[in-house]
């Protein structure tokens, strides 16, 4: 039977989230402020929207395989271990036995070390050195769709008993608290891009540095972090304000060598049509290379992403796939 190979993965969809705080910009006083940014549509016309960051994005979906590879006993370094941001540039025991190694080896051994550092990407600064190691999740931002967005605010306060009585220790905060919280509720864009072909590489060798079962171990993991990136999106304030997913809908391409999977954000209202149109004429070039699949639901998206993870390997630069 022929084996499957997926070189690059694209998603791009409508995300519908109700009563949502994942991404602040911080506070004012009392008031909590909610993330926006200003976008241009097609025709050149301005909205300021709602939006979640990508680097919220890429944190969900980073700690999300943090845990899937914990619990499939996958390599990482000991500042991963414990999901410290700083990753592998921490790590003292790579520091040391970097010290007086090439670029290309301290790639190889970082590879072959850490599934997060070489999925998620870092600047390695141990020695003074300044080698970045990309990332093979490329996130957008999560802008909400003009017209289908709305922000609400909320009156909140601490109750306290004898709240009219000075505390001893005012910096303790342990007064009554008056303050304000935004809730996002709408429809959001989603633009995002994954490298299979990048899981084990070496940039400056161009050779890879782990087996093809390591690396059909660390996409599995990869591609099931980017599933349960939207069956749990993880973010600011899900402890009273866990999002609503009403809807889930949009497209999934994958291609089989190095024709990149196309991606035309949902700002556009022809983006599936534009996709698919994309998808045939590259097509027409390389045969079959390019595969687009539609979802309607985040069951429809999850069944996708699953048989994707079962019936797929990641290629391989350079091989006869």
């Amino acid at each position: 039977m022929d084996k499957n190979f997926i070189s690059s993965l694209s998603i791009c969809g409508e995300l519908g989230l109700n009563m949502h705080s994942l991404n602040n910009e911080g506070g004012e006083g009392n008031q909590v402020l909610t993330r926006e940014v200003t976008i241009v549509n097609e025709d050149g016309k301005t909205f300021t929207v709602n939006a979640v960051s990508g680097d919220m994005l890429k944190h969900i979906q980073a700690e999300h395989l943090y845990y899937i590879s914990i619990e499939k006993d996958l390599p990482l370094c000991e500042k991963c271990k414990v999901f410290d941001p700083n990753r592998i540039s921490g790590d003292k025991t790579f520091t040391e036995e970097t010290k007086d190694k090439k670029d290309e080896e301290i790639l190889d051994m970082l590879v072959n070390k850490c599934t997060m550092d070489d999925l998620e990407g870092i600047l390695i600064t141990n020695n003074n050195k300044n080698l970045p190691r990309k990332s093979a999740a490329e996130f957008g931002w999560l802008i909400g769709i003009p017209d289908k967005v709305k922000t609400d605010t909320f009156f909140h306060v601490k109750l306290v008993a004898n709240a009219g009585d000075k505390s001893d220790d005012e910096s303790a905060n342990q007064g009554q608290n008056i303050f304000h919280r935004p809730a996002n509720s709408g429809i959001y864009a989603l633009v995002s891009n994954f490298d299979i072909y990048r899981i084990g590489y070496n940039e400056i060798s161009r050779t890879y540095a782990i087996d093809e079962n390591q690396r059909g171990e660390r996409y599995k993991a990869f591609l099931q972090s980017i599933m349960y990136t939207f069956i749990k999106p993880n973010g600011a304030m899900r402890n009273t304000q866990d999002p609503h997913i009403i809807s889930f809908k949009g497209v999934i391409a994958i291609s089989n060598n190095t024709v990149p999977a196309p991606t035309i954000s949902p700002l556009n209202d022809t983006y599936t049509t534009e996709i698919k149109a994309v998808a045939e004429n590259i097509n027409k070039l390389e045969k079959d290379a390019i595969k687009v699949m539609e979802f309607s639901t985040l069951s429809e998206f999850t069944e996708i992403m699953t048989n994707i993870i079962q019936d797929y390997e990641p290629y391989k630069l350079g091989a006869n796939n």
